[in-house]
């Protein structure tokens, strides 16, 4: 057996060479705190030849790929490929490489704590083999049911339970039999059948390299025997059907124009029959290039440039596909959701959807329910906190191409990034398109918004008022439309207190009611803009998420935001209604600016300061706003 060997910094090439041809192994431990799962890792480093622990390159962070001999070895194991931290996904995730004389083996380390649920999904997204560790003396834990969970849900087709720490309770075949019975029994329940059970005690060495005098009762293999001859089935990637996104549209050629990516399955050739998804648009592969030059065919995992036998205008989010088996394309989705950020996920709210290459506005339109990973019980919920996991509608602004996940694990996986922050907030996987995603289609009217607008001598435009409760709002947007209306234009004002008599009349003042008034109002805004209108609207509307998701429905300079300026402690003195007093009595819950947040607009296009404007110069100002830019 070689020595062992430490690489840092440029020598991973060096150490890396001699492993180029040996199959790798991506593997995840998990285990909850105090289990042994680091020790148990640590002795596994140790009895390798060749090993890399905490390399700067080996982190989610940095997501470097290195290529050795046209092995590719990816320690980015998101769904769209970019560095994690990119996103702000911080991660306390760690990769080892380690080799033997018959395999490489990447192991993502995860946390065991709960608030570390995210690195778990990240490192589990691209393995193929869990190893789980158990405490011999506290048996499963919630954090063993949590890891189970997303072991299972995110499709780990081999499952090493360790049953660790067996020195503790004297090597003792019943302490190991007793957690195989309870394991087993929840296993079954989530649906992991490919499980092999190892009686371990990482500290003394016992059955992770060698197997164990002191527990003469256990004939099967050592954990490290299991990982060098467990039958992974590679082929899988290759047979399954071509897939590549487009990631640039370049290549390797600066004289030639291709589409570049990396495989995530199937086999391409020169030749073959393509079809772009979700444009549906077809050719044929003319040649593929790489680095070092043209290759006869191309495998799962490559990274290569292909170049076309028809000039297409390509976009660079568009997925190549075999022509004979492409992926399906929807704007509707049933998709099992983990939640990895602080603020909780509310239905309503827009954020940026990341698969493969493709970016899209996307929202989760209901949550069915949540999963109780200790119970499996299925729960009622209108939000989703932190490490919560559900089953949700979700909905995209444009159709996407997409795979079931059950069938491809790169094309039916995706995360959500706030929109504001640029954080990842979600990740999740796509159970399979929504029927009415394929039964809905726009129907084409002969009248449009432009023959519309021209018959009443205007532009159309939503003026959208926002600002606290008492800052002035309604007075100001009936005074807008008064003038407007002396004047000949047709308009309509929708008022926050009147919508909440009619159509918001199911809503509450939660943050997740908040969340649906605004969808609401904004979709009826953009019909009446539609229609020609010019539409006021007087709502609180407190999160920037909602009003910039209103603002999107609208093509540029249709949507003007207006910043009606009144401090808290103004706004409260006139209370008007009282409602102040109420809320401060706390008879009023989730009241915007006491016990419910305003995040006041950073950019508006008209900034109303009431405490140096009075009403109606500050209807004045609108109105000559609109009149200088053209609208009246």
């Amino acid at each position: 057996m070689a020595h062992h060997s430490k690489p840092q910094g440029p020598d991973i090439e060096q150490a890396l060479h001699p492993q180029a041809r040996k199959r790798l192994l991506r593997v995840i431990a998990c285990g909850s705190a105090e289990s042994g799962k680091s020790t148990l890792i640590g002795r596994l480093l140790d009895a390798a030849p060749v090993r890399c622990t905490d390399h700067p390159a080996a982190t989610a962070a940095d997501a470097k790929t290195w290529r050795i001999q046209g092995a590719r070895i990816d320690f980015a194991p998101l769904p769209d490929k970019h560095t994690a931290a990119e996103y702000g996904l911080t991660s306390e995730l760690a990769y080892r490489f380690f080799a033997t004389d018959t395999r490489k083996f990447i192991v993502a380390d995860t946390p065991g704590c709960e608030p570390h649920t995210r690195d778990m999904v990240i490192g589990a997204s691209a393995a193929e083999l869990a190893v789980l560790a158990i405490d011999a003396q506290r048996g499963l834990l919630t954090q063993t049911r949590r890891h189970s969970y997303l072991v299972s849900l995110l499709g780990i087709g081999h499952i090493v339970v360790a049953v660790n720490k067996m020195d503790l309770v004297d090597y003792a075949e019943a302490a190991f039999a007793r957690i195989v019975d309870d394991y087993r029994a929840f296993a079954q329940k989530i649906g992991l059948e490919r499980i092999t059970f190892i009686p371990t005690a990482a500290l003394h060495g016992d059955n992770i390299t060698r197997s164990s005098a002191r527990m003469p009762w256990y004939r099967g293999p050592t954990l490290l025997g299991y990982l060098e001859a467990v039958d992974i089935d590679e082929r899988h990637a290759c047979s399954a059907p071509f897939r590549l996104p487009v990631q640039a549209v370049s290549g390797p050629d600066p004289d030639v124009c291709g589409l570049s990516g990396t495989i995530f399955s199937g086999a391409v050739r020169p030749g073959d029959r393509i079809r772009l998804q979700p444009s549906g648009r077809t050719s044929r592969v003319a040649r593929i290039l790489t680095p070092a030059g043209e290759l006869a065919e191309a495998f799962a995992g490559q990274s290569i440039a292909l170049t076309l036998s028809d000039e297409l205008d390509i976009l660079r989010d568009e997925l190549i596909c075999a022509a004979d088996a492409p992926a399906e394309v929807a704007d509707q989705f049933a998709v099992t959701l983990v939640w990895l950020h602080g603020e909780p996920m509310l239905a309503g709210r827009p954020y940026l959807l990341k698969t493969g290459a493709a970016t899209v506005t996307a929202t989760v339109t209901a949550i069915k329910y949540q999963i109780n990973v200790t119970t499996l019980e299925h729960v009622a919920a209108r939000q989703l906190e932190l490490n919560g996991i559900a089953e949700c509608n979700l909905s995209v602004d444009r159709p996407i191409a997409f795979d079931p996940y059950a069938t491809n694990r790169d094309t039916g996986s995706f995360i959500l990034i706030d929109r504001l922050i640029q954080h990842t907030v979600g990740a999740g996987i796509i159970r399979f398109a929504l029927r009415r995603a394929h039964n809905i289609h726009l129907q084409h009217v002969d009248i449009d918004k432009a023959a519309r607008a021209a018959l009443k001598g205007q532009k159309p435009c939503v003026l959208w008022l926002t600002g606290l409760s008492g800052a002035g709002k309604s007075t100001i947007a009936n005074l807008v439309e008064r003038r407007l209306h002396a004047m000949g234009r047709h308009t309509y004002l929708l008022d926050g207190d009147n919508i909440r008599h009619g159509l918001n009349r199911d809503l509450g003042f939660t943050d997740a009611d908040r969340v649906e008034n605004i969808r609401r109002v904004a979709e009826v805004a953009k019909l009446m803009v539609d229609a020609g209108l010019i539409v006021i609207t007087a709502f609180i509307s407190p999160f920037r998420s909602e009003r910039l998701m209103a603002r999107s429905l609208f093509e540029t300079g249709e949507f003007i935001e207006v910043f009606v300026n009144t401090p808290l402690e103004v706004a409260e003195a006139r209370d008007p209604k009282g409602l102040y007093k109420k809320a401060r009595r706390g008879e009023l819950k989730n009241f915007t600016g006491i016990d419910s947040p305003y995040e006041a607009p950073e950019a508006p296009e008209i900034d109303l300061d009431t405490r140096r404007l009075t009403a109606d110069e500050a209807a004045q100002t609108v109105l000559l706003r609109l009149q200088q830019a053209g609208y009246v």
